[in-house]
């Protein structure tokens, strides 16, 4: 690991323990390439005892197109909640709230099962859903105009997740997909067929070959959040988030 790898590990992890945001200014050009994010990643994981040895059981995974190379990141479980959520314990800074689809594996999958995977094969190995709520955050001062690899080594700005109930997994016509999210006291927002890659079961393939790329098996159970069906909504502290998709469920919290 080389000595900038380690500096952004140590201002992400002082930034954590500490409350405080960090500049990421001094660090713009500390990583080459995402597999340095990627180790900043499992760095700040290790360091803080995120996962105990064992894999993260909740990603993030997505991209804001098909033509988009997809960022992945395991997350904190002190952060992974159930709906309804009080959040309000959290030192999130960065209000702003992502209305999406997690996914649950029926079944474990290891490097050589996910090497020919495609969105289609990969969706057999699902076996349920849940209505999220992401909450974005970022350890860097500058939030989210920090340079693209330290916001990835930082977790794609992720600051909680709420999960909704499990429901079997189906293929649907995402095109005419209905979610609507309110804040606080707001009217409600509405959104149809508005997944940046069009069927959230897009990230799979690529996310699966992520996560067996060193010789892991991805353990069934194993969850992971698709992408943003409603880009990123403000949510003050204090305010309700109420988001629910037609057909599938909802999900809430609190901030």
């Amino acid at each position: 690991m080389s000595a900038r790898v380690q500096e952004v590990i140590e201002a992400l992890v002082a930034a954590r323990r500490q409350g405080t945001p960090v500049e990421a200014a001094p660090l713009a050009d500390a990583l080459g390439d995402a597999e340095s994010a990627y180790a900043v990643q499992a760095g700040v994981a290790r360091t803080l005892g995120w996962f105990g040895g064992a894999l993260a059981p909740h990603w993030k995974s997505g991209g804001p197109s098909r033509q988009a190379v997809p960022g992945h990141s395991g997350l904190p479980p002190a952060g992974v909640r159930r709906s309804p959520a009080d959040l309000s314990d959290l030192r999130l800074r960065i209000g702003h709230v992502e209305a999406e689809l997690a996914l649950r594996l029926g079944r474990d999958v290891d490097a050589e099962l996910a090497a020919d995977l495609d969105m289609d094969t990969a969706s057999e190995l699902v076996d349920a859903m849940a209505v999220s709520i992401e909450l974005v955050d970022s350890r860097w001062s500058e939030g989210l105009a920090a340079p693209a690899l330290l916001r990835l080594a930082d977790l794609q700005c992720h600051g909680a997740l709420v999960l909704g109930e499990w429901v079997p997994y189906a293929r649907r016509d995402w095109s005419t997909q209905r979610c609507t999210v309110t804040v606080g006291d707001q009217p409600p927002q509405a959104f149809t067929g508005s997944h940046a890659c069009g069927d959230p079961a897009w990230v799979l393939p690529a996310w699966l070959r992520h996560f067996t790329r060193g010789g892991a098996r991805v353990p069934a159970g194993t969850v992971v959040t698709t992408g943003t069906w409603c880009g990123l909504l403000p949510a003050a502290a204090g305010q309700s988030v109420h988001v629910a998709f037609e057909g599938i469920g909802e999900a809430r919290l609190n901030r």
